[in-house]
């Protein structure tokens, strides 16, 4: 069933994009009267799953999900037909158009992926608002359980003041700082401030290790299920359940679990729970390996039942979400730019973790949530967007490189020129399409 939920998902929201990013070519090529042979959801290699022929367009599915194309007359694209341009130029060819008209051709498609992510941020904006946990109220410091960051002497407890000399307001400002991250203020446990200098391939190896956690919030240890096979399949646990003491000890975080429980392996320990805003008492068995049986779960809603974290939730307007969309849109266009420029970067390792589309498939939760599928909706706008903008030829940026080029020139690059350079753009797109999803292969087999 999670698999269901999880292509589920992918599938919508890549269909989604597509669609969305062709009617960006469509709509414009239309209006300046180009003829549109074709508009596809997916590629149509030798057949098609469907398709129907409205006016002068063929509208289908193709079987192959990854992309979709218009085949717009008169334009030198993944089509290569040579035929036709060989003819001579028609009114309603693209190449028949002002370098203007053909430039908006070519920019619509990544305009509608931004206007989409924009106003993505701005519905989300207005109908969930904003949860954030203030970093001053982090009393016990975070979890570290990455060996990158514990190799550098950084150890569960330790609070990050600081990155990059830019002090910590909000928990959230760590994940997005992240990308940049050179340089940590830490405050240890013993209340020493220390500065951690990350390597020069920190991303690389946070991409490829086993563990992605950067610092993570401590939880409390909160009942998700009893492992059937646990000797405390029976003693009354429900989820939700938040385990707050052992043999009258406080057990506060989870990751004390382990220290906690080792010596009382084979034994049966009283333990206080609480319960739906009271505590109850029960009493459950240790098994040999020093474990409950018990699947930890948790989310803010139990952290601000036992009141660790200052928890911000801020609400807007319909009008102040437009200002906070726009906030949220070009943040994470200036994340994703900061992204791009590591990966393009090889001595940042970045590039190792660069995904295909088991990646994208990977990220969308295995429970249907309408809140995380758009946020992700919208990110994978930016990305689609940012990713045609590239000047290779055979992306949309290509396209725009040349017409920017006659434009200024004065000068149109022969088609000969451009033939051949769609061929070298479409070497180039396979082989980081290759490269990608067999990062993901590799990932697959060797982790």
């Amino acid at each position: 069933m999670e698999f269901v939920i999880k292509i589920g998902q992918f599938l919508l929201s890549l269909s989604l994009l597509i669609v969305l990013h062709e009617l960006g070519h469509f709509i414009p090529a239309k209006l300046f009267k180009t003829r549109v042979e074709k508009f596809y959801l997916f590629f149509d290699i030798k057949y098609s799953l469907f398709k129907k022929k409205i006016g002068e367009t063929i509208y289908g599915i193709g079987w192959l999900p990854l992309g979709g194309y218009v085949k717009i007359s008169g334009m030198i694209d993944e089509s290569m037909d040579k035929e036709q341009m060989a003819q001579p130029p028609q009114p309603w060819e693209f190449r028949s158009k002002p370098s203007w008209q053909r430039l908006i051709i070519m920019l619509g498609g990544v305009t509608v992926n931004f206007i989409l992510a924009y106003f993505i941020y701005v519905f989300l904006s207005f109908a969930y608002g904003d949860i954030d946990i203030k970093a001053d109220s982090i009393k016990d410091g975070y979890s570290v359980t990455n060996p990158i960051l514990t190799d550098l002497g950084v150890k569960t407890g330790d609070k990050i003041i600081a990155i990059n000399g830019e002090k910590i307001e909000t928990v959230s400002q760590i994940r997005k700082k992240i990308i940049s991250a050179e340089l940590l203020t830490i405050e240890t446990k013993d209340n020493e401030i220390k500065e951690v200098s990350l390597p020069e391939d920190f991303l690389g190896k946070l991409s490829t290790g086993e563990s992605k956690n950067f610092f993570g919030l401590r939880f409390p240890f909160v009942v998700d299920r009893v492992a059937d096979s646990s000797a405390n399949k029976n003693a009354g646990l429900k989820a939700k359940d938040i385990i707050t003491s052992v043999n009258g000890e406080p057990l506060k975080y989870f990751d004390e679990v382990e220290d906690r429980l080792k010596p009382l392996s084979g034994q049966t320990v009283n333990v206080e729970i609480l319960r739906e805003g009271k505590t109850i008492t029960k009493q459950l068995k240790v098994n040999n390996k020093g474990e409950f049986g018990i699947y930890p779960g948790g989310d803010l809603s139990d952290i601000e039942a036992v009141g660790y974290y200052d928890i911000i939730k801020t609400e807007y307007t319909f009008g102040e979400s437009f200002g906070v969309g726009l906030s949220k849109f070009t943040g994470q266009i200036s994340s994703y730019g900061e992204q791009l420029k590591k990966i393009f970067t090889p001595s940042t390792g970045a590039y190792k973790g660069v995904g295909g589309f088991k990646a994208i498939y990977d990220v969308f939760p295995d429970e249907w949530n309408w809140q995380d599928f758009w946020a992700l909706t919208a990110f994978l706008s930016i990305m689609l967007g940012v990713l045609n903008l590239l000047p290779i030829p055979a992306l949309d940026g290509g396209h725009v490189m040349f017409l920017l080029y006659e434009m200024i020139s004065g000068r149109k690059p022969t088609e000969k020129f451009l033939e051949r350079a769609q061929m070298v753009g479409f070497f180039i797109l396979i082989a980081l399409v290759l490269f990608a999803n067999g990062n993901d292969i590799f990932k697959a087999i060797f982790k």
